[in-house]
C-alpha cells in the first residue's frame, strides 16, 4: 500500500492525477487544497473510497504539518501553486509566497520519511526561446517573471534537498495541457467557450506566437508511469505536446471544429509573459507513454465530445 499526498488536488491536472492513482486500490490518497482557485467538484472523492480531501493551505505550516504527521506519506505530488498568466501577473507577491509552500512540503517530507517528491514545474522556466526543441538539460532557464522564478527556485530546492538530505525527487516541466476539467481562463478552454457561444475570440498581438498542446490523458499517463516504473528519479522531464501551432491557427482550428461563427479579434500584444515560441524536447516523455501522443485535433474532438464540458 502506498500513502500519497497530492497538494493543489482540486485543480485541473492534479485532480485528474488523483482520479488515475485512485484506480489502484493499493493506493491511499490524501488531497489538500485551499480552494482559492480549485474546485471541490473536480475532486473524485465520490468515485473512490481511497481518497480523502482536506481543506489546507500548504503555505501555512500549521495547516500542512498536521496533515503530514497524521498520515506519514510515502510519496508527495506537490502541485499546489497559483497559476494562469493573467492571475500570476496581477498577484506577483502572492506568487512569491508559494516558495514558502515548497519549503514547508520539502522540510516535512524529509522529516517524516517521504520516499520521493514529484514537483510540477513549468515550461515558463525556459523564458524566451534560445534553443529548439527545449531540452531539460541543455536549454538555459532565463525567465524573469515571478511565476517562472518561483518554479525555478522550487527546482533548486528539490535538488538541494537531495544533495543534503537524500530526499529523492522527479521534476515535471509542464507545457500547455488541456482537458475537460480546465478552468475557462486558459487559452484552449477560453477559445472553445467563446466559439461554442459564437462570441469573438480575442488574441494578443498578431497571434504568431507558437505553443504545443498536450491532451491531459498524455500528461497523466506520463506522470503516473514515472511513478509506477520508478523512472527519471532525480531528473527533470518535459511534459508536453510535440507539434508547434500558432495561437492564430489554434483559434482557427477551434472555430472550424465547432462550426462557429466567432470572429477573431486582435488585441495589443502583452508587454511581458507571452513568449514567442514553446516546443519541448519530448524524448524522455515518450519513454513514459506507450502509444503515440494524442494530436491536437484528436484531443479537441475528445474535449468537444464531453457534453458536461460543453454545457
Amino acid at each position: 500500500m502506498a500513502k500519497i499526498l497530492i497538494t493543489g488536488g482540486a485543480g485541473f491536472i492534479p485532480s485528474c492525477l488523483a482520479d488515475k492513482l485512485a484506480q489502484n486500490s493499493d493506493n491511499r490518497l490524501v488531497i489538500v487544497d485551499n480552494l482559492l482557485t480549485g474546485s471541490l467538484d473536480k475532486v473524485p472523492t465520490s468515485k473512490y473510497d481511497n481518497i480523502k480531501f482536506i481543506k489546507c493551505d500548504v503555505n501555512i505550516l500549521a495547516d500542512i504539518s498536521s496533515v503530514f504527521y497524521a498520515y506519514s506519506f510515502d510519496y508527495v505530488f506537490h502541485y499546489a501553486a497559483m497559476v494562469g498568466v493573467k492571475r500570476t501577473q496581477e498577484n506577483p507577491v502572492s506568487v512569491l509566497e508559494d516558495i514558502t509552500g515548497i519549503k514547508n512540503v520539502l522540510n516535512l517530507s524529509k522529516n517524516t520519511g517521504v520516499k520521493r517528491v514529484y514537483y510540477s514545474s513549468s515550461s515558463e522556466v525556459y523564458g524566451e526561446p534560445v534553443e529548439f526543441p527545449q531540452n531539460e538539460e541543455t536549454t538555459p532557464l532565463n525567465s524573469r517573471l515571478p511565476y517562472a522564478i518561483v518554479k525555478n527556485v522550487g527546482e533548486a530546492f528539490l535538488k538541494s534537498f537531495k544533495k543534503e538530505f537524500d530526499l529523492d525527487y522527479t521534476i515535471f516541466r509542464f507545457f500547455n495541457t488541456y482537458g475537460s476539467k480546465q478552468s475557462k481562463d486558459f487559452v484552449v478552454s477560453k477559445f472553445i467557450s467563446s466559439a461554442l457561444s459564437n462570441n469573438d475570440i480575442t488574441i494578443y498581438g498578431d497571434g504568431k506566437q507558437t505553443r504545443t498542446f498536450c491532451y491531459v490523458d498524455d500528461n497523466i499517463a506520463a506522470t503516473t508511469n514515472a511513478f509506477y516504473q520508478n523512472k527519471f528519479v532525480n531528473e527533470v522531464v518535459n511534459i508536453g505536446g510535440e507539434n508547434e501551432i500558432t495561437i492564430l491557427e489554434l483559434a482557427q482550428t477551434i472555430i472550424r471544429l465547432t462550426n462557429s461563427k466567432s470572429k477573431i479579434i486582435h488585441l495589443p500584444a502583452l508587454v511581458e509573459g507571452d513568449m514567442t515560441r514553446r516546443q519541448p524536447d519530448t524524448s524522455k516523455m515518450k519513454q513514459l507513454v506507450s502509444s503515440n501522443l494524442i494530436g491536437l485535433e484528436d484531443g479537441l474532438k475528445k474535449l468537444l465530445e464531453n457534453t458536461s464540458y460543453i454545457l
